[in-house]
């Protein structure tokens, strides 16, 4: 059977005051008329005839185009009559022209102002309360599957503890151990000229001994660990949020916080101390270059005042630290990934949340530590 065929909407002017409209004024027949609605032109202040009687169709999108014209023609000044037109399609061209109208009429949406100082506040305030309570919320249920699984060591998952072990402490001995190097050299650098003037050029050792072992390199070593691993976790679990991998995990009856959360706790929990000693050993050994180099201190000289300066319960405030700055990072890391909501620009936002985090809170713990510590008179 031959299909219908589709006459398409047109419209032509045959004299300057006349216009000839026919085909079919439909979503499907309007799509070429674009061009010949820009054509039309009638001189203005005249009077001109639309002949309708040859148009086959209208709906709805060609009812709205044949208005806007209309509604053109007379704001150019020319006078339009409209005849010969089907009365079904003059009732609803007078549907369109009323909608039109109230359309026109109607106040346009007056521009929102900026919130003000004190709303931003509030909002930048209850955000900051919602995301304490969930972070807290966060930790409890933490605390909950570890208590689990110290109940039953069989839910512990070895291989990914190990495996978080390698790449959040053997992976990051490099970065770690060149940055407390230069730190301990800078350290002994800085202060090799003010106890030069005074000839206590063997009080350098007390210095770098003491800066780096007690305070410097574990917090060194933390802020690097939560750029590089704080931030993988983030990612990591960010990632699986948008692909949906998380909410498998749970539709197979696997715990997220026991496969993803409790294995980065515990191995960083382990790494971190390790990797804290490791910066204290280079930190020292920088400054043992440079206290040689510049003060002429040797090295056996250095390593004999050092344990007489440093004390044992100094060396542990130090090394004790760096469990608790550990959990800092894998809980901050792992509650922005579980935050995450969205696409890949969510993923970059909460990484880059987790390492501000979890650098805040690290260098608040230690200031906590550091007023602990001068109350006990440790």
């Amino acid at each position: 059977m031959k299909p219908m065929s589709v006459e398409p909407a047109a419209i032509v002017q045959p004299t300057p005051q006349d216009l000839a409209l026919s085909g079919r004024w439909t979503a499907r027949g309007i799509g070429g008329i674009e061009r010949q609605l820009e054509s039309v032109r009638v001189p203005a202040k005249t009077e001109a005839l639309a002949d309708g009687a040859r148009i086959e169709a209208l709906d709805t999108a060609g009812a709205w185009v044949l208005q806007k014209l209309l509604l053109r023609l007379r704001d150019e000044g020319t006078v339009v009559t409209l005849r010969g037109l089907r009365p079904e399609f003059a009732r609803l061209l007078e549907v369109v022209a009323q909608h039109i109208a109230e359309q026109a009429a109607r106040p346009a949406p007056a521009a929102r102002q900026p919130p003000a100082a004190l709303e931003r506040i509030g909002r930048s305030s209850g955000l900051a309360f919602e995301q304490t309570v969930a972070l807290l919320s966060f930790l409890g249920e933490c605390g909950l599957a570890l208590a689990g699984s110290i109940a039953h060591p069989v839910r512990l998952r070895w291989r990914p503890i190990l495996f978080n072990i390698r790449s959040a402490g053997f992976d990051a001995l490099p970065i770690v151990g060149l940055l407390s190097f230069l730190l301990g050299v800078v350290v002994a650098y800085q202060g090799a000229d003010q106890l030069r003037q005074y000839g206590a050029n063997i009080f350098v050792v007390d210095l770098v001994g003491l800066s780096m072992l007690r305070e410097f390199a574990p917090l060194i070593t933390a802020i690097i660990i939560a750029g590089r691993s704080g931030s993988a976790y983030a990612a990591q679990i960010g990632t699986m949020s948008v692909t949906e991998e998380i909410d498998a995990m749970r539709t197979l009856g696997i715990a997220p916080l026991d496969l993803l959360v409790l294995p980065k706790i515990l191995a960083l929990v382990v790494a971190l101390p390790l990797l804290t000693v490791f910066a204290d050993v280079l930190g020292v050994l920088g400054g043992m270059i440079m206290a040689r180099a510049q003060l002429g201190v040797g090295f056996d000289e250095f390593l004999d005042r050092l344990v007489n300066a440093v004390s044992m319960t100094s060396y542990l405030v130090g090394i004790g630290k760096a469990p608790v700055f550990a959990a800092i990072i894998a809980v901050v890391g792992c509650f922005q990934g579980f935050r995450t909501k969205g696409g890949a620009d969510s993923v970059g936002r909460q990484t880059t949340r987790a390492v501000v985090q979890s650098i805040f809170f690290v260098i608040v713990a230690d200031a906590l530590f550091s007023i602990a510590f001068s109350a006990l008179d440790l």
